[in-house]
């Protein structure tokens, strides 16, 4: 039976990308077979496995320059069910596309707003007269190029070549090491992995709610990668907070840390545990290397 993997579309995302190399992984670990389908946005392409449309979903929730993928965050939050089964890391390199043969013709970018924050340094010096135009996805911004001879947008060099757009510039991130981690979601949660992600709220917006909840953590070794905040998008000043930890679900030092999070929040949201899988896409195809 061919296993269905949902993807924020169309095809030629980043997204899309770290999902062949995931099921070029997944291939090679299990033999099975994959059909990746595309969804116009990241609610769409969660909710296609609750739906049962698909099996697992990939979505982007954190990028190296950017930052967090917010509506990856909130909607895993809201969505219960879905669980994180594994992570991907992807390094991201922006290309700048076009009809127009000259920077200077442009007046309008588009592209998805995390590839317009990551490339914004480029865009300021380069084209400081440009209006910026946020997109669903990166490959969706090229469907406005075919109209628009004086537009440029920012994809991958895949969607270039994917799509038959000329390239006016490479590299422009603003950074070299531009990575980006997406998320491989399913209704199964794993047993243990290399990292587990959580949410919680607190009782009561009061100095010292948040001391308690990771001083669990901190008397037991247990180490954070990431801690951020998040509106809970019910009254202003009270957030949710999300966290990922370097850890195994079945370490007792993680159990202990667990039973005590749950007493010292007001509710708790354990979303996976699972290994991290790092993408290198090249003119070879595919490498894979987990952790």
């Amino acid at each position: 039976m061919t296993i269905t993997i949902a993807h924020l579309g169309p095809i030629g995302t980043y997204t899309e990308t770290a999902t062949i190399g995931y099921q070029d992984w997944l291939h090679q670990q299990t033999g099975q077979t994959y059909h990746l389908r595309p969804y116009p946005n990241i609610l769409q392409t969660l909710q296609a496995v609750i739906q049962q449309e698909a099996k697992l979903a990939v979505v982007p929730v954190e990028n190296s320059i950017q930052g967090s993928v917010a509506i990856t965050l909130d909607t895993l939050w809201e969505l219960d069910c879905l669980k994180i089964e594994q992570g991907l890391i992807l390094p991201i390199t922006h290309t700048l596309l076009s009809h127009s043969p000259q920077l200077e013709n442009l007046k309008k970018i588009y592209s998805h707003p995390q590839a317009l924050g990551q490339c914004q340094r480029w865009l300021d010096k380069h084209l400081p007269q440009v209006e910026l135009i946020a997109t669903n996805s990166t490959t969706e911004a090229l469907a406005h190029l075919a109209q628009e001879t004086t537009a440029g947008a920012i994809a991958s060099q895949r969607a270039a070549e994917l799509y038959n757009t000329p390239i006016l510039a490479t590299n422009i991130n603003d950074y070299p090491d531009n990575c980006t981690r997406f998320w491989v979601v399913g209704l199964e949660p794993k047993p243990q992995g290399s990292y587990i992600s959580l949410a919680f709220s607190v009782p009561k917006n009061i100095p010292g709610s948040l001391v308690k909840p990771l001083s669990s953590l901190a008397k037991r070794q247990i180490n954070m990668s990431r801690i951020e905040s998040r509106p809970t998008k019910r009254s202003l000043g009270e957030y949710l907070f999300f966290i990922d930890l370097e850890g195994s679900a079945t370490d007792s030092a993680v159990q202990e840390a667990l039973v005590e999070l749950h007493d010292c929040t007001s509710v708790l949201k354990i979303f996976g545990s699972y290994n991290v899988l790092f993408l290198l896409h090249d003119t070879e195809g595919s490498r894979h290397t987990e952790t």
